[in-house]
């Protein structure tokens, strides 16, 4: 029997790669440095893909990284290597709706700033703990 599929981090990043909204559920990156770094080394390898209309399935770094852009906002969920891309992909698909729904349709990084406690209320519902 498989264990419950986990999340390691759910990220919401602007189109130059800076944070709007972060969340992470593992202990795997013990420094605000090390998230930081991270964050910058998984848009720097994905900036170049047009996930616009469905989303993307990349390994990167020993995780499985399942990504969507709107307008210029790039959402992005991290499981581990051995997490089922599919269930990931239903995290993104999931988070990045309500968040759609929550603005309005309006999904930019002016109105997310705007409104930043619903999209932290968002992270805390889609991922119990991981």
């Amino acid at each position: 029997m498989g264990s419950c599929p986990s999340v390691k981090n759910i990220l919401v990043l602007d189109s130059e790669g800076k944070r709007v909204a972060v969340k992470y559920y593992s202990d795997e990156w013990p420094s605000v440095s090390s998230k930081l770094a991270f964050e910058k080394s998984v848009f720097v390898k994905t900036q170049k893909t047009s996930a616009r209309t469905e989303a993307e399935v990349v390994m990167f770094d020993g995780y499985i990284i399942v990504y969507k852009f709107i307008q210029d906002l790039h959402f992005f969920v991290t499981g581990g290597d051995e997490e089922n891309e599919l269930i990931l992909a239903s995290v993104l698909q999931g988070f990045s709706d309500a968040v759609g729904l929550l603005l309005r349709n309006n999904v930019d990084k002016r109105t997310a700033l705007e409104n930043l406690d619903l999209i932290f209320l968002c992270l805390d519902e889609v991922v119990d703990g991981g």
